[in-house]
């Protein structure tokens, strides 16, 4: 364990100053000479020009300072909903994070969001009221908010009796001491203070005005003093996780890494990579290092193709649900068009590259069809891609309309049959059993075929393969929520070639999703608005016309809080007619729930990107090769 430092980041609503609190913290510091303005563009963690001019975060930022001997390592992350991959990617990196709240506007929409987040991924939380010096704040307000709509267990600094009775609440020893009249000293408080907030028992919470300078030097006592430091052994089994890659065009890409265990050197072989350089954070730099240990944040070199969320060692000594999604997942799919047709290879080398530093974008083309589809989050992911593909690659692009992401799953049980042996030399014979699997389950397989009727080594196809011929199902979504087993099949001593059985997995697979016969799954989202309570008779009208459901309302002071289950091709645009109908004051907060069988009547089929499968002859010869398209599109 390193207690002299500490990994945290900095999450809150879009526009509640955290940005503004990140460059004063790294201000008192000494990190940076002089405090960085958003509204200016001088923000020394928006380094992006689409961040300049927009004055809102889009990617995560880190950056490093010293506060009483203590390193602290700072990542600034996007509060604006589209972004939220950025958030969730940085948390799989933090001991600990400041979640900050507008003392004016209190919780927001997306703050329950990114609390929820925290307490999943089990980060202890300090947070901070912003703006206290604004007209119209109360953070008394504020305080109860957090209590009854976080459910947090807030223990406020500036009221001390409060704060003395929830810390002796836990920690046996003070209380027995409190109860006989012996009240603790205030330094004992503050250790037990601490104790509680990393076991996750209390939330501190404190105040100030970030663009003053006020309360944030109390904010960087807490930190230290609340939040835990890095565990882990510097000399155990190497394990840590990539949480972000940017490019380099001298030194390739650039792996942003969490070790959480063991350490890394220069020239040191990974797999079948190897370190060429180590880079850790000095203030807002990145300076070559050479090394890297257990608790420490650094940039990596060499790990070639690299993505976020791949695990570097034993990913059994991650912290638990560190990996785990909660925050965000695109539900929209658009096509990319460039302004000028002959850029289309170009734009499509573009958006692969922005698809290996953001997995969610998930660029596909279809060679087939000769279009390029990515997904996307909302409306202000496709300015700030538009900006990025102008600016680092050159391109003009449009993007059309987007649509919403379904996937499907079988009614009832089928089995799917393959037997692809001719033209020879082939061969390849499989018989699946697919079986429908309760809501959230994923896919699920498994094969009992013995290796006397199939090889092991082409059952390693099968299962390599089932993963990408799912991608497409008979509506032409995402199949999920099945169980697939190989169960019984054949291969050839002669005629079987290395490729025979990648090649038939999508035949068989698909034969069984026709006789399971298609059901169109539509994504379901939990939304939390927040409207003037004079317009709950208007959203609640709304929502039942968009096929939602909504549970009691509840009313606050002048507005009315409404948590609803809304089907999401329903509820694209209502952000804007929302924001239109209530003044500007109605909010509205949305995550992926699930996913739900829905009339094809009321959905959509997409359109395939490839050969159908199941066009057994076209497929064969598409697949080798003898049609223009490749089998995989």
């Amino acid at each position: 364990m390193d207690a002299a430092r500490r990994n945290i980041g900095i999450l809150a609503h879009v526009d509640a100053g955290k940005t503004t609190l990140t460059e004063r913290m790294l201000y008192l510091c000494g990190g940076i000479q002089t405090q960085g303005s958003v509204d200016a563009g001088t923000a020394h963690t928006d380094t992006l020009s689409v961040e300049r001019a927009r004055g809102i975060s889009v990617k995560a930022a880190a950056a490093s300072c010293a506060w009483k001997g203590v390193t602290i390592t700072l990542v600034d992350t996007p509060g604006h909903a589209d972004f939220a991959a950025e958030v969730e990617r940085s948390l799989w990196a933090l001991d600990g994070a400041v979640l900050l709240l507008s003392a004016v506007e209190g919780v927001q929409a997306q703050t329950e969001l990114l609390f929820d987040a925290l307490r999943r991924a089990r980060i202890p939380v300090v947070f901070f009221l912003n703006k206290t010096d604004r007209v119209g704040a109360d953070r008394e307000r504020v305080l109860r908010e957090i209590r009854e709509i976080l459910g947090a267990p807030a223990a406020a600094l500036w009221q001390e009796e409060e704060l003395l009775e929830s810390v002796c609440e836990t920690d046996d020893e003070l209380l027995a001491r409190y109860l006989e009249g012996d009240v603790p000293a205030p330094e004992e408080v503050r250790a037990a203070l601490g104790r509680a907030c990393r076991a996750g028992a209390l939330c501190p919470v404190l105040s100030g005005a970030a663009l003053r300078g006020e309360g944030v030097e109390a904010l960087l006592d807490a930190v230290v003093d609340f939040l835990p430091p890095p565990a882990g052994d510097p000399d155990g089994p190497l394990s840590g996780v990539v949480f972000a890659v940017s490019p380099d065009a001298a030194l390739g890409r650039a792996a942003l890494l969490r070790l959480y265990s063991g350490s890394l050197q220069n020239r040191q072989a990974v797999g079948e990579k190897k370190i060429t350089q180590i880079r850790s954070l000095r203030s807002t730099r990145w300076e070559d290092k050479g090394a890297l240990a257990a608790g420490e944040i650094g940039q990596v070199y060499g790990l070639g193709d690299v993505r976020p969320g791949d695990v570097l060692g034993e990913a059994a000594l991650l912290p638990p649900g560190r990996l785990r999604n909660a925050l965000s997942q695109p539900l929209l799919a658009s096509r990319v068009l460039p302004e000028d047709e002959k850029d289309l290879r170009a734009l499509r080398e573009a958006l692969e590259a922005l698809s290996a530093e953001d997995p969610h974008l998930d660029a596909q083309w279809s060679s087939f069809a000769h279009e390029l589809y990515v997904r996307l989050t909302g409306a202000i992911q496709v300015e700030v891609l538009q900006s990025l593909l102008e600016e680092r690659f050159h391109l003009r692009c449009r993007f059309a309309p987007p649509t919403v992401i379904y996937k499907e799953t079988i009614a009832h049980e089928a089995e799917g049959f393959v037997a692809y042996t001719m033209p020879k030399p082939c061969w390849a014979v499989m018989k699946f059993h697919l079986t429908p699997l309760p809501p959230g389950s994923g896919v699920q397989y498994v094969c009992t075929v013995p290796p006397t009727a199939i090889r092991p080594r082409y059952l390693k196809q099968v299962e390599q393969t089932i993963p990408r011929a799912l991608r497409q199902g008979m509506l032409g979504w995402e199949v999920t929520d099945v169980r697939i087993e190989l169960y019984d099949g054949s291969d050839h001593q002669w005629h079987t070639h290395p490729l025979d059985f990648a090649l038939a997995t999508p035949m068989g697979l698909m034969d069984g999703l026709r006789r399971g016969g298609p059901v169109l799954l539509e994504p379901i989202l939990r939304c939390r608005f927040t409207v003037p309570s004079n317009c709950a008779g208007r959203l609640m009208s709304d929502l039942a016309q968009m096929r939602g459901r909504f549970d009691a309302p509840e009313t606050r002071g002048d507005l009315t809080l409404l948590r609803a289950d809304l089907p999401a091709a329903t509820s694209l645009d209502y952000p804007a007619a929302l924001a239109a109908y209530t003044a500007g004051r109605g909010a509205m907060a949305a995550r992926l729930k699930g996913y739900e069988p829905v009339d094809l009547s009321l959905g959509a089929t997409c359109p395939r990107r490839g050969v159908d499968p199941l066009d057994t002859a076209r497929y064969i010869l598409a697949a080798r090769k003898a049609l223009e398209g490749e089998v995989w599109d």
